[in-house]
């Protein structure tokens, strides 16, 4: 099973609710988010950005633009765990489109049941991490982003 795979009444009240502003909060994700890609791209801690921007698939001649989420894969130097809680303003969550920005090691949203390695099946790296970049300041959000990296290096 999946995080995300159900949808409950109320969780279908909740997304009705946010479609309602999503045309106001897009722009603002989707240009913070492109930036914490790009100073990611430069961090000599990541391998890897796994964001619509940078991809060479032609479904992105359909894309007027790009949503805050993306994920991106970290050196081996990096203890993801480390990096994860020392993130003051990423909150932990699955969730993408709201005001706060989140993050989700893809470990842990993808090795639930344990004997199914969804990760193996998917061919996603056990170093990829996920963000939702929120509402929140650019800068605020790299600065927490670089203060992770400090404190997580093995």
């Amino acid at each position: 099973s999946y995080l995300g795979g159900k949808l409950s009444p109320f969780e279908a009240w909740l997304l009705l609710r946010g479609l309602r502003t999503l045309p106001l909060r897009l722009p603002h994700h989707m240009k913070s988010g492109l930036t914490i890609a790009e100073r990611l791209k430069a961090h000599g801690n990541v391998e890897r950005i796994n964001h619509p921007a940078y991809s060479n698939h032609p479904g992105k001649a359909t894309l007027a633009g790009y949503a805050g989420l993306f994920s991106f894969e970290v050196t081996e130097d990096v203890d993801i765990p480390a990096f994860v809680d020392a993130l003051k303003l990423f909150r932990i969550g699955v969730s993408w489109g709201g005001h706060e920005s989140l993050v989700v090691p893809a470990k842990a949203s993808l090795e639930q049941t344990p004997g199914l390695n969804s990760m193996a099946r998917f061919g996603v790296s056990p170093r990829t991490i996920r963000f939702s970049v929120g509402l929140e300041s650019v800068e605020d959000l790299w600065a927490d982003v670089a203060q992770a990296f400090d404190r997580a290096k093995r």
